[in-house]
């Protein structure tokens, strides 16, 4: 014959969380940016990397953290960056779980980004000139989000407009001829250029 026994143990309901929504959020970026310079700092220690990486924001907004080059570039960085991003995800949680209010992050290694966007942009002419002449959209291969957004913005430049589309990782951009001016600014313009010759 078995017998339940009742241990005495608190319930579930009698042990406080620590409730980490109610906590005020911490609202100081310098602390926001040592914080995120140290924990990241610390993390590369355990690979061996005892290195000081340059943390500052531009916009109050964004925290970038940019770790010098060393031996272990591509390691750190991955294939396409993917290493890169995981490192700034976690980053960002870490500042989450320490309800920090500034939690975007932007980890860049060896001018990686700087050096990939300025690629992109340039291939993107291409891809620009295609839509102007041919007055058609194009639809471009899935990019990751920093990917997108070079391209945007460079299409913005050049003056034509474009929209993501699609979900994931098939999320990509759609580049659109410019709209056509309406008939009003085509004749002001037009106007205006007359009284100029």
């Amino acid at each position: 014959m078995t017998k339940d026994v009742q241990l005495d143990s608190p319930q579930t309901s009698d042990i406080k969380q620590p409730d980490v929504a109610s906590a005020p959020l911490n609202e100081d970026i310098e602390e926001a940016i040592l914080f995120a310079k140290k924990y990241l700092e610390d993390l590369l220690s355990f690979f061996g990397l005892n290195i000081d990486i340059y943390a500052t924001t531009e916009d109050h907004e964004v925290i970038e953290l940019d770790i010098p080059s060393t031996h272990l570039n591509g390691f750190l960085i991955g294939h396409a960056g993917d290493t890169m991003r995981a490192l700034q995800y976690m980053m960002s949680s870490a500042l989450k779980s320490q309800n920090f209010m500034h939690t975007r992050v932007n980890v860049d290694i060896a001018g990686y980004k700087k050096q990939r966007a300025q690629r992109l942009a340039k291939e993107a002419e291409e891809w620009f000139k295609e839509v102007r002449e041919s007055g058609k959209p194009k639809e471009l291969a899935p990019m990751n989000p920093a990917d997108r957004r070079t391209v945007h913005q460079a299409a913005s430049d050049y003056g034509l407009d474009s929209e993501s589309a699609g979900f994931g990782r098939d999320r990509h951009i759609v580049l659109k001829p410019p709209k056509d001016e309406p008939a009003e600014d085509k004749k002001a313009a037009k106007t205006s250029q007359e009284t100029k010759d």
